[in-house]
Order: structure tokens, then C-alpha cells, then sequence
């Protein structure tokens, strides 16, 4: 038996924050707030002032009388009203909820406005999803070509898909029943397509560029393999961007050479440029659409705002996120993700998500490893727009970043807990249920059916790099009930994985067999459920399990509870002093990018320094980051929290020891 001296000095115990570590987050949270606008989106727009200061100096003047009253004028801080509500609509999960696979690495998602997302991968394949209440149901795959898919675009109506392939091929699908309605076979590589038609209009245009060649070719979507119109004179180089503005009647395109071009399409002479209403410029000179031949690079990806007024780009040659408004052609937004950039904040400690430097050595290694192959994976990375148009999502080495365009701040990093390399991104919006037509009767009901059909479900659709799946993120976190995954895994095998991956999860399903994947400890307030995590924390849930198993956990009472920290217990000598591991030694700490301290309900091993767990564990009530790195996470709360609550407002002494014992019953593992 150890000497009550010996005991005291091993007492197990996480920290609760210091008022040290209180005024160091206040004085994170001022530099947070002064450098936000420069968090990986730098206002560089060609509209603000900058003040000259080489400005000759007054001091030669003598000194001037002050005007009364002379008080400096504050500059007024740019504001979005309503921007809460706006972001109530934008997915904020720092981890995915499902994952969802191909049979290789996916390169595309697309939305339509049917609710349906499209994805594609790189050995030809397209499949068709529907967006349900919570989720996606699947409902068609076709092997559409027999090489890698290199470009796709859904109709504004959300009715119509084309593909085009390196196998020079371009197929056409019904959207909403789901089929492939025609097969046109090229004669040239295919770069880029993009549907040019307006509601009601006979014939479905659909554009295909020339990989080789400055050709665009014009087919009847619905139509023969022939070309109604082909334009060669439009570029000087091959165009690999073309998007429709539906309401202008305007194919905004992009060549390799960094020109933009407007134009209309025109079954007559193929195309004749845009005229006013449209576009409010007469001559080319007189919009920034040179930036990118200035810039001597060219963007890989062009997007549309819903309403589109405005649109964005993004080229990873130098890595800019631009945003143009449309009819004036004028550039009004700039934002710098370059790798020198994001380095130097890294560095400085301004970026929105410090990493600790072997992370961030491992992520830039992986930028530059995706800048190497020219018009690989890196060409498929692209920016998109909320419903609203106020806010532009794009992925980053860092997450997702959602950048607030009005206030030039990031106000939100999507995945930043993951460690892919997001490429290709889509963003649904809508109610899956909504029906067409609403009454005013229906919309004044208190009918709950009526109520759930308004329900929203916003997601983000994302490719990552060289990953043969796609990732959602949704408002749910990845281990809650209400994303229906607390007790399975998050990514689903619809397809036969590979022998790696059969092993991984063979490895994993016997691990949760043997040890066991959930467990509730029945207490003398009520049950607590937990979910163990053997995949990131192997050697904890071991030891848990193998303690509970052993009924050493039956009896002893929770020893310290600290309201609105944690719940502490595991010590058979009650006093935070006691208990052995399953071996009789202390083990090593088990840290893991993919869990952190980051929510309430975190179950964690408690310790006495470095590698130096036992038997005592502790469940958190809030979200406690400082502990981090410092305590093994090997489980989470997922039912009870009441009970937790319950036992967190205990009245408790000055050792934070309840005074009426709280006890563990039994634990049960499952």
C-alpha cells in the first residue's frame, strides 16, 4: 500500500484553465479581432484607398491653428445585417459526417437545383444521388466513360448533365429521371462544356471546347453528333472555362493564355459579343478582364453567384481568389491564399487555425506535391457562393474557409479537424421536402408535417486529394445521434474497398468486437452512454474495458466535480490519489489529430504529466482546448447528459469533492 505522501504526490487530475491562461485567450481574442481581415483573406481590391507615404512633410509650414472641435474621423466598420441568419445556413461542423465512396479518386460534385448531386471519378464513372432529410439516398451509376472524366455541367434548370471524357466522348443525362439521353463521339480531346440555353428555348445548346486547338464546338444537346456552329475566332489559345449567366443571355470563357471573354451564343455566326443591358462596358479596356493576362496566369476554376451579379476565381497559379462583378467586368474583391502568405502567417501566429509545425511541414509538403502535376487533381479546386451571394466557400491547406466578402473576414473554417486536402466543393442549400406549391393557409398552420418540409439541411459536398470518396458537412457533428453514425463508422463502404482498406476496417471491426464499442455507466443518478474510440485510442479503451470487465470501476464515487469543467472519477482510494492501469503501470499517452477537447462530453484519461495514465478518467462539460495534447480522448458522451449535469452541479468542499457520494454503480460494455 502506497504511503498517503507518495499518493498525494501522484494525484491525477486535469487542469482547469488558469487565470494565466484566461488573460492569454483575452489577449488572443484582441489580436484575433485585429488581424481577422488579414486571416488568409487580404483585401487587396483595386478600389481601396491607400495613403502615399512618401507625402511631403508639413513641418516647413510652421504649426496651424486647430479648427474647434476637431476630432479624427473613425473609419466606419463594414457590417453584413443579418449575417447571423445568413450563417445559420452554411455548414459549421469542424469534422465530416459521412463519407460516401467511388471505385477511384473522385473528382467532381455538382448541385442542381432538382436536389440531386452528381459525382464523377477519374475511371469514368457518374453517380446519382438524391438529398433526402438527413442525408443522401443513392439511385444511379453509370460507367459513362472508359477514361478519366475531365469536365461536367449541370443545366441551369437542373435538368440536364453533360460529361466529356479523354476517351472523346460527350454523354448527356436526364437529371430527374435519372438517364442518359444521348452519346456524341468527338473528334478532338475535350477540355471544357457548359449548357447555353434560356427557359423555354427549342433547342438545349451545349458548348464543347478543343483541348488542342482555340475551336468551340456548338451541339443540340437533344440532337445529332454534328456541331450546329463551331467558333475559332473568339481565343488564340485552348479554352478550358466556360459558364452560362442564364438571365444575360452571356457565356463568360477563359483560355490557358489568361483571357477572358464575354460573348453571346448565336446559332447564326456562333456567337456576337455581349450588348447592353447585359454588361454596362463598351470596351474591354475599360474592365479589369485583364487581370490574369497581366498576372501571367490563368484560373482553373469560374463560378457564378445564384444571382449573378457577380463571379469568382481561382487558379492555383498564384493561388488568388478573385471576385469580378459581371456587368461592369470590374475585379472588387482579392484574396491571397498563396503558400509565402500562409507560411508567413503560420509563422507570425496571425492564421485563423494555428497548426503545430510538423503538421504544417506535412500540409505544405502536399501543396506543393498538388502543384506538380499540371491540370491533375488541382485543376478540379474551385470556389463557390452561399444562396445569398454575401459569402464565398473555398478549400484551403488549413479547411475550409468561409469568407465574408462584405467584411473581408473569415468567419468560418469548414474541416478543419480533418487532415485531406479538400479540392472540388458543392454547397446545397435547400429544403429537401419543400413542396411547389404553399398556400397561405398552409404557411399559417401549426401543421408539424407542413413544418418539416421546411425543414433546411445544408451541406457541403467535397472531393479530396487522391481519395476515392466524398465528404459531407453538415451543422452535425460526426459522432451526435442526430447524425445517426454514434454508433457505427462515418465512412460508408458502398463500393468493395481495396485490400488496404479491407484490412484497415477488418482491423477495426475486431478491435470493436473484442473491446467493445460503446458502454453505460449506470450511476446513482442514471445512466451516462458513451462511445469508445479503439481507432484513435487503442490502448485506453483496452485498459477501460478491460477495468470495467473487472467490475474495478463498480462502487467508487466520482472524487472531484468542478462546475462547468469536468467529472472526475476511476480512484478506488477516492481522493484523486489512487488506481492502477489493467497492467499494473502507467501507459503511454495515445494523441490524435483526428479528437479533440473541441466539445462538452469528452471522455479523457486523467494524469500527472506525460504518459502517466492509471484508472482515472474524467468526462468535460464544456469545450476545454488547453487540454489538448495532454490528456488521452479515448471516448464521448452520447446519451445522459442530463445525469452529467446533474452530477457536475453538486455541492462540493474545497477539494471540489462532492459531500453527498456520487457513485458508479456498474459499467456496462457492449
Amino acid at each position: 500500500m502506497e504511503s498517503s505522501a507518495l499518493r498525494r504526490q501522484r494525484s491525477a487530475s486535469p487542469s482547469p484553465p488558469s487565470e494565466g491562461t484566461l488573460q492569454e485567450a483575452k489577449r488572443q481574442k484582441i489580436l484575433d479581432h485585429a488581424t481577422e481581415a488579414q486571416n488568409g483573406a487580404t483585401d487587396d481590391a483595386p478600389d481601396a484607398q491607400k495613403v502615399d507615404e512618401a507625402e511631403e512633410s508639413d513641418d516647413d509650414l510652421g504649426p496651424m491653428p486647430q479648427a474647434p472641435d476637431a476630432a479624427p474621423l473613425k473609419k466606419k466598420a463594414r457590417v453584413l445585417k443579418h449575417e447571423s441568419l445568413y450563417l445559420e445556413n452554411i455548414p459549421s461542423a469542424d469534422m465530416y459526417e459521412r463519407s460516401l465512396m467511388h471505385r477511384d479518386v473522385v473528382n467532381f460534385v455538382a448541385i442542381t437545383k432538382t436536389d440531386f448531386l452528381v459525382t464523377t471519378s477519374i475511371d469514368g464513372h457518374v453517380k446519382f444521388w438524391k438529398k433526402t432529410e438527413k442525408g443522401l439516398e443513392f439511385v444511379k451509376h453509370f460507367r459513362s466513360h472508359l477514361g478519366a472524366i475531365v469536365a461536367i455541367d449541370v443545366s441551369s434548370d437542373g435538368t440536364l448533365l453533360a460529361t466529356c471524357g479523354v476517351d472523346m466522348g460527350l454523354k448527356i443525362f436526364d437529371v430527374v429521371n435519372f438517364d442518359m439521353i444521348n452519346m456524341i463521339k468527338l473528334t478532338y480531346l475535350p477540355n471544357a462544356v457548359c449548357w447555353m440555353y434560356q427557359k423555354g428555348q427549342a433547342q438545349a445548346v451545349l458548348a464543347c471546347s478543343d483541348r488542342e486547338t482555340s475551336n468551340v464546338h456548338l451541339y443540340d444537346g437533344r440532337g445529332g453528333a454534328e456541331p450546329i456552329r463551331t467558333i475559332s475566332k473568339l481565343h488564340a489559345d485552348p479554352v478550358h472555362i466556360m459558364r452560362f449567366n442564364t438571365p444575360a443571355n452571356c457565356v463568360v470563357s477563359c483560355d490557358s493564355g489568361g483571357m477572358v471573354e464575354y460573348w453571346e451564343p448565336n446559332l447564326e455566326e456562333g456567337y456576337v459579343p455581349p450588348s447592353r443591358p447585359s454588361v454596362n462596358w463598351e470596351f474591354k479596356s475599360d474592365t479589369d478582364l485583364y487581370e490574369f493576362k497581366k498576372a501571367k496566369t490563368a484560373p482553373t476554376s469560374l463560378t457564378f453567384s445564384p444571382d449573378f451579379e457577380k463571379f469568382v476565381t481561382f487558379g492555383f497559379g498564384d493561388r488568388q481568389i478573385r471576385i469580378f462583378n459581371f456587368r461592369s467586368g470590374k475585379l472588387i474583391r482579392k484574396y491571397d491564399e498563396s503558400l509565402t502568405v500562409v507560411s508567413e502567417m503560420q509563422q507570425a501566429g496571425t492564421a485563423i487555425h494555428h497548426l503545430d509545425d510538423m503538421e504544417f511541414g506535412r500540409r505544405l509538403a502536399l501543396e506543393r506535391e498538388i502543384e506538380k502535376v499540371k491540370g491533375g487533381q488541382n485543376a478540379t479546386v474551385n470556389a463557390v457562393f452561399d444562396e445569398s451571394g454575401n459569402f464565398v466557400i473555398y478549400p484551403t491547406l488549413l479547411g475550409i474557409k468561409v469568407v465574408n466578402i462584405q467584411t473581408n473576414k473569415v468567419v468560418r473554417l469548414i474541416g478543419k479537424g480533418e487532415n485531406q486536402r479538400f479540392m472540388n466543393v458543392g454547397l446545397y442549400q435547400g429544403a429537401p421536402k419543400k413542396k411547389g406549391l404553399i398556400t397561405l393557409e398552409m404557411a399559417a398552420s401549426d401543421n408539424p408535417a407542413f413544418k418539416e418540409s421546411e425543414s433546411l439541411d445544408p451541406t457541403l459536398y467535397c472531393t479530396a486529394y487522391k481519395r476515392n470518396r466524398f465528404y459531407c458537412f453538415s451543422k452535425r457533428e460526426a459522432d451526435s445521434e442526430e447524425s445517426g453514425s454514434s454508433g457505427g463508422s462515418r465512412d460508408i463502404f458502398n463500393e468493395k474497398p481495396s485490400r488496404e482498406e479491407q484490412t484497415v476496417a477488418a482491423a477495426q471491426s475486431n478491435m470493436a468486437r473484442t473491446l467493445g464499442s460503446t458502454a453505460i455507466l449506470h450511476t446513482s443518478y442514471g445512466d451516462i452512454h458513451v462511445r469508445l474510440f479503439p481507432e484513435y485510442a487503442p490502448k485506453a479503451v483496452e485498459n477501460f474495458v478491460g477495468l470495467a470487465r473487472k467490475a474495478y470501476f463498480d462502487n467508487l464515487i466520482f472524487h472531484r466535480v468542478i462546475k462547468g469543467f469536468m467529472i472526475q472519477t476511476g480512484d478506488p482510494f477516492g481522493d484523486g490519489t489512487g488506481g492502477e492501469s489493467l497492467w499494473g503501470n502507467d501507459f503511454e499517452d495515445e494523441f490524435h489529430r483526428g479528437i479533440k477537447h473541441d466539445r462538452a462530453y469528452t471522455l479523457s484519461m486523467a494524469n500527472v504529466g506525460p504518459n502517466t495514465n492509471g484508472s482515472q478518467f474524467f468526462i468535460t462539460v464544456v469545450p476545454t482546448p488547453w487540454l489538448d495534447n495532454k490528456h488521452t480522448i479515448f471516448g464521448r458522451a452520447t446519451g445522459g447528459m442530463d445525469v452529467i449535469h446533474r452530477i457536475e452541479a453538486a455541492k462540493a468542499d474545497k477539494t471540489d469533492k462532492p459531500y453527498d457520494d456520487i457513485r458508479i454503480l456498474s459499467v456496462e460494455v457492449r
